[in-house]
């Protein structure tokens, strides 16, 4: 880990790829999550990634009236399966955060845990999924704590094109976000590219405006093999244009396909995106845990940096000629 993750997100030229997962339910034991940390890790094994996104998985039925496809359950604190990987990879983690749940003082507590017995130094804040129920401390407010804490944290925040695809004002969010603290960004699982297109436009076109160098966007992609994941994705509030589901449900093998389409719609946002000089990354997920579908994401990491890296090199070469 000679590297930060800072140094690799301040050169635009070079691709920053990561792996998402999520903790193991509450009711894991320490033995248990090492062994469940150990077989993801021989999973990535044949990979080459710059760390890995641990997420916090938060119940969010006050954000939606449909019953959510799969079971919510409780996980391990994300800092105890961060800490955990940190040490088996020797890798970067970006450990997620929902601040909804605590006032200030008790945030301003898990802050200091985080860095002095977990070890994060990589952080995303989340704020509340809808603004229904108790909110005892707003996104802002976590921010402002965040930034009068006294330890260093490297942030990152969560960017939506579907919000901005409703709004017509993520690109600004994302810009006061910057003004908060924020030094990356992380988006929502991808799967309508015009959407992604249509934000990523706007936020260097601002940048571009008020003279501000655009901060690095990490791209979700997640595969898709069945209409049960399908179904999910959009409860999480994923944008999927028909056309595309249909693809995915009427396919052959609706899994491949969801690969497929995963590949072209980065390939379309990187037409659009890359010439305007914005620094972009990658995060492959798995919605689930199906064997197929988890078996799949490795497939889709390979493909997707394969498809990055690629391209870099073209812009690279283009410009030197």
């Amino acid at each position: 880990m000679s590297e930060s993750l800072q140094q690799k997100f301040a050169d635009p030229h070079r691709s920053v790829c990561f792996v998402g997962t999520t903790p193991p339910k509450a009711s894991t034991d320490d033995m248990q999550m090492q062994e469940i940390a150990d077989r993801l890790l021989a999973r990535l094994d044949t990979l080459e990634y710059d760390g890995l996104i641990v997420y916090d998985i938060q119940d969010e039925s006050s954000r939606i009236d449909t019953p959510r496809p799969f079971p919510y359950m409780e996980t391990r604190d994300p800092r105890e399966y961060s800490k955990l990987l940190t040490a088996s990879s020797q890798r970067p983690i970006i450990t997620y955060k929902s601040v909804a749940q605590r006032d200030r003082t008790d945030f301003e507590q898990w802050l200091s845990e985080a860095w002095d017995d977990y070890g994060i130094r990589n952080l995303v804040l989340v704020g509340s999924p809808s603004s229904e129920g108790e909110i005892k401390l707003s996104l802002n407010d976590a921010y402002g704590a965040l930034q009068s804490h006294d330890k260093p944290f490297h942030l990152g925040g969560v960017t939506i094109a579907e919000r901005h695809a409703v709004k017509g004002n993520e690109h600004q969010r994302l810009i006061s976000k910057v003004e908060s603290g924020c030094e990356f960004f992380v988006s929502q699982a991808v799967y309508n590219s015009q959407a992604t297109i249509d934000l990523l436009t706007s936020y260097a076109r601002s940048c571009r405006e008020q003279s501000i160098v655009p901060k690095r966007v990490i791209l979700t992609f997640t595969p898709c093999g069945s209409a049960k994941t399908l179904e999910f994705m959009q409860w999480l509030g994923i944008s999927v244009p028909e056309a595309t589901r249909y693809r995915i449900l009427d396919a052959e093998t609706p899994l491949a396909e969801s690969v497929r389409i995963c590949q072209n719609n980065l390939e379309q946002i990187l037409d659009a995106c890359l010439p305007l000089g914005l620094p972009i990354g990658l995060n492959i997920e798995s919605l689930t845990n199906r064997k197929a579908e988890i078996d799949a994401s490795i497939q889709l990491y390979q493909l997707l940096k394969a498809t990055l890296d690629l391209r870099l090199a073209e812009r690279r070469l283009n410009q030197a000629g």
